[in-house]
């Protein structure tokens, strides 16, 4: 190499090595949205976007996912439609509901300090948690505390007590008053049907 050059070969291998590295480069296919219709469509689903919440929705094996759009802007100063996280639906039955991910091991909530309670998840939805009480406590009629499940970063979760189960558990309807967390727990959600379902991720 030559002497004047800016870099050294190491340092021109050690740069092409991560410019070529497919883990660093996969874009998130999942939120990215490109739009070939034609400018009067994508701009009539801009302007949908910017005043009204649109969705897109999908059906699949007694499931539906409803995909929210929102529109961002970039680096630039372009605006772009992007999808949110979705929802996630059961069709089996008379009515839709959410998806329900069951846990394989129930997981205590926990208080702001991290130590667990006496109020443990078996299962969750975008909408709510069917919950397990231990050591004879009294399930309360409103709670908030947090959700912890191994190797996630812990979701904030606010409940209302909706009734008791034939099983002894208590459904609790959940109210998210931050949106960042109400997308974790979406997130979070949407990663266990992937492992739950991978066929419809592919």
């Amino acid at each position: 190499m030559h002497r004047d050059a800016l870099l050294t070969q190491d340092e021109l291998d050690f740069i092409q090595t991560m410019q070529h590295n497919p883990q660093l480069n996969v874009r998130d296919a999942t939120s990215s949205l490109l739009v070939n219709g034609g400018s009067q469509i994508r701009d009539l689903l801009t302007r949908l976007a910017a005043h009204e919440q649109v969705t897109i929705q999908a059906n699949f094996e007694n499931q539906q996912m409803t995909f929210p759009l929102h529109l961002v802007e970039d680096e630039f100063h372009a605006l772009h439609l992007r999808l949110g996280v979705p929802s996630i639906f059961d069709e089996d039955g008379p009515s839709i509901r959410p998806w329900r991910l069951v846990l394989d091991e129930p997981v205590a909530l926990e208080n702001a300090q991290g130590q667990p309670g006496t109020m443990f998840v078996h299962e969750v939805s975008f909408k709510g948690v069917l919950l397990e009480v231990r050591n004879k406590t009294k399930a309360p009629k409103h709670f908030a505390l947090w959700f912890s499940p191994s190797g996630y970063e812990r979701i904030a979760l606010r409940g209302t007590f909706e009734k008791e189960t034939e099983q002894g558990f208590y459904a609790y309807q959940l109210s998210q008053s931050d949106t960042d967390e109400t997308e974790r727990l979406r997130q979070y959600i949407l990663q266990q049907h992937r492992l739950t379902h991978p066929s419809l991720h592919l």
